[in-house]
């Protein structure tokens, strides 16, 4: 049938994989954005950023410290979403009173001050960072070439996600953040200190862009534009599951993944654009996004 309509398996298959990777990137970004935006109401412009972030200690742990792949996995996302953390306490949480949209001016700002000062230092060259040995080399199945980083990091994006999930909608954890979106008063005088509740939050957020970014390191170039060249293909795949749906990121990023790579099989000239036209269709027919809650 693929060779009727003048299309190899290969090439099918090959830009399906190309399309669920980025899809995994999706799934995870909008995930830590819907995640600071669905139980703190933050619009976090800087998502990108700390992304990019992310990517960069990676490799600053690599060619400086000597702390390669499987450590950093760990290390990073804990500096970046401590770094988050510092952020909300000592800029965001001073707008926590007023309208979203200075929360989205501030974060934006921090966004081009964080893009810019890396772009001052290492211009827009990337650094290369090697995929650790023991995901070296790939599979050679019958219809494809399945590289093993590759299938790695859909295996862990998709498995953070749930994670991340389960967490917030099952566990009792999650019940006391849900609750204390909803009221946050009276959820302190059950004890539970809420202050501390948001700045973790955040911070937990930012470190899923910072985890992201050191997946990101071997399969992209470490450069100061993949934050900026990814952040807003991010926020429409946030707003076609639906503003703060966590299962609606999920699903959307790796749905909108696997479209894109199929739109570069059989139309490439709509590959950047068909993500965008899904966005104004779905907010057409149904504002509040697929998996949203309308207000």
């Amino acid at each position: 049938m693929f060779e009727m309509l003048g299309i190899s398996p290969q090439a099918l298959f090959g830009q399906l994989l190309i399309g669920l990777i980025n899809g995994a990137f999706y799934a995870i970004l909008s995930l830590g954005l819907s995640l600071i935006f669905g139980l703190l109401n933050i619009i976090n412009f800087a998502h990108g950023a700390q992304y990019m972030l992310g990517a960069f200690v990676a490799w600053y742990l690599l060619a400086y410290v000597g702390i390669g792949y499987w450590p950093a996995l760990i290390v990073t996302p804990l500096l970046v979403g401590l770094v988050g953390m510092a952020t909300e306490r000592l800029l965001l949480r001073r707008l926590s009173r007023l309208d979203p949209i200075y929360g989205l001016l501030l974060t934006f700002g921090l966004a081009l001050v964080i893009e810019g000062v890396f772009r001052h230092v290492y211009g827009v060259s990337g650094q290369p960072y090697a995929p650790p040995a023991s995901l070296s080399g790939g599979y050679r199945l019958e219809f494809m070439f399945l590289p093993k980083y590759r299938a790695w990091v859909v295996v862990v994006s998709l498995a953070v996600c749930l994670g991340t999930w389960l967490v917030i909608e099952k566990t009792k954890l999650g019940a006391y953040l849900r609750a204390a979106t909803e009221n946050p008063t009276l959820v302190q005088a059950f004890g539970v200190n809420v202050p501390v509740m948001v700045t973790a939050t955040y911070g937990f957020g930012v470190a899923l862009a910072g985890f992201a970014g050191v997946l990101a390191a071997p399969v992209y170039s470490v450069n100061p534009l993949m934050g900026s060249n990814l952040i807003i293909v991010v926020f429409a795949v946030v707003v076609i599951g639906g503003m703060g749906s966590i299962l609606g990121s999920i699903i959307t990023g790796f749905s909108l993944g696997l479209v894109e790579g199929l739109t570069k099989v059989f139309y490439p000239e709509a590959s950047n654009t068909a993500v965008f036209i899904i966005m104004a269709v779905v907010l057409l027919l149904r504002p509040a996004g697929l998996f949203g809650k309308a207000a």
